[in-house]
C-alpha cells in the first residue's frame, strides 16, 4: 500500500510537467481510448509505469488539460488515439471514466476503450509477464467477518451480502440474479474478447532469466513456470489490495460463483469494476459504447506468496522486474489491437469485431 501511495502522488505531481495544448471547438471523433490507472513519474524518459510505454510509442505527444481526473490526457497528433490514466482505486477510476465520458471536447460514441494495467495474478492460471484479456469483471461488494470468530467449517470469512455462509448466495440480495441488489458482474462483449485474443496470442512477451527464478517459488503451479503467455482470464476488482492463499481461494470462488462457473479469476486490481459501472452509465447516456469495452491485465506479481514464506511478509515485496515485464506485455499485446481498430477505421467504425466462439 506504500508504494501504491508514493505512485498516486508522483502522478499528481508529473500532471504539472507540461503545459496543455489549446483545444478546437470542434469535438475529436477519438477512435481508441487507451485506460492505465498510475504512471509512477514523469510521461517519459524514466522508470515506466502503465502509461510511459504508451506515451513514448505511440507518439502520445499532445497534452490535454483535464481538471475532471488527476491528469492530462494525452492524445497523438492525429487526435484519433488518446489515453487516460484514472487513478488507483475504485474511487478514483469511476469518476475519471465519467468525467471524460461527459467531457464534450471528445465525441467518444464509437471510440473502443481498453483498459491496460497491471495486475496481481492467480499463480493456477498464468505466469508473471503474461498478459490475460477479460471476459468478465467482477465486483467485490460483500460482507466480512475475521477468520478467528467464523465457523470451523468456512474456508474463509468473506461472503455474499446476506448469504448463510461463504461460496452460496442462498440468502444474498443476489439470489435471484448476480446482479438483483447491485452490480457484481459485468460480462463484457465476449467476442470482441475472443477476437482481441485471438489477434494476440502469438505475441512474443518478455522472458528473462531472473523472471523464470522469480517464479520458481510457485512451481506447484504449472501455469506459473511456464513461459508468459496471452490468455483469456477475468478481472475481479476490488479497493482492498489483498494476499494470501484463503483470500485467493475465495477471489476463485467468488468469481465462478458470480459468473454462473463461466469466469476464471486470473487478475486482481482495484478499479476495473468502477471502469466497467461507468461505461455502462456512459452507454445508457449515449456517450460511449459498452460492447466496445475491453479488458488487458498483465501480470507483475503473484496474489499469494511462494512456497515455505508468509502472506505478511511478502504482499509488499517489489514487483518481478520492477513491474517492466508487465509493463511490456500491456503495450505488446494492447498495442496489436490499437492499431488493427484505429488503423482499419472504415471497418470497424460501425462494425465492432468478433464473435462467440
Amino acid at each position: 500500500m506504500v508504494k501504491m501511495f508514493r505512485w498516486a502522488g508522483l502522478v499528481c505531481a508529473g500532471m504539472m510537467a507540461l503545459p496543455a495544448v489549446a483545444f478546437a471547438q470542434k469535438p475529436w471523433p477519438v477512435r481508441v481510448v487507451v485506460v492505465t490507472t498510475f504512471e509512477k513519474g514523469a510521461d517519459t524518459g524514466d522508470q515506466p509505469g502503465e502509461l510511459q510505454l504508451w506515451a513514448e510509442r505511440e507518439h502520445l505527444t499532445e497534452h490535454v488539460a483535464f481538471p475532471g481526473g488527476v491528469h492530462d490526457i494525452l492524445t497523438n497528433p492525429e487526435h484519433t488515439e488518446i489515453a487516460i490514466v484514472t487513478g488507483m482505486t475504485l474511487v478514483n477510476a469511476g469518476p475519471s471514466i465519467m468525467a471524460l465520458g461527459m467531457d464534450p471536447r471528445f465525441d467518444l460514441t464509437k471510440a473502443y476503450w481498453l483498459v491496460t494495467g497491471i495486475a496481481g495474478a492467480d499463480p493456477q492460471v498464468m505466469s508473471v509477464g503474461s498478459a490475460a484479456w477479460a471476459r468478465y469483471v467482477v465486483n467485490d461488494v460483500a460482507q466480512s467477518i475475521d477468520m478467528r470468530e467464523v465457523p470451523k467449517d468456512w474456508p474463509y470469512g468473506v461472503y455474499a451480502a446476506g448469504a448463510v455462509r461463504p461460496g452460496t448466495l442462498e440468502g444474498s440480495d443476489q439470489e435471484h440474479g448476480p446482479n438483483a441488489g447491485y452490480p457484481i458482474v459485468f460480462p463484457l462483449n465476449a467476442g470482441l474478447s475472443h477476437w482481441a485474443w485471438e489477434r494476440t496470442q502469438t505475441v512474443k512477451l518478455m522472458d528473462t532469466p531472473e523472471m523464470r527464478a522469480y517464479s520458481k517459488g510457485w512451481a506447484e503451479y504449472p501455469a506459473a513456470v511456464k513461459a508468459p503467455s496471452v490468455i483469456q482470464g477475468d478481472s475481479f476488482a476490488s479497493d482492498l489490495y489483498w494476499h494470501g492463499h484463503y483470500l485467493n481461494q475465495y477471489a476463485r470462488d467468488w468469481v465462478k460463483m458470480f459468473t454462473n462457473a463461466q469466469g476464471v479469476f486470473a487478475m486482481s486490481n482495484m478499479e476495473d469494476s468502477a471502469i466497467a459501472s461507468a461505461m455502462v452509465r456512459l452507454d445508457r447516456m449515449k456517450k460511449a459504447d459498452f460492447q466496445r469495452l475491453m479488458v488487458l491485465r498483465t501480470a507483475s506479481n503473484y496474489t499469494l506468496p511462494p512456497k515455505g514464506r508468509k502472506a505478511y511478509k511478502t504482499v509488499s515485496e517489489e514487483y518481478s522486474g520492477d513491474g517492466l515485464p508487465a509493463y511490456e506485455a500491456a503495450w505488446r499485446v494492447g498495442s496489436v489491437v490499437v492499431h488493427e481498430l484505429a488503423g482499419h477505421w472504415a471497418v470497424y467504425e460501425d462494425h465492432v469485431p468478433g464473435h462467440v466462439p
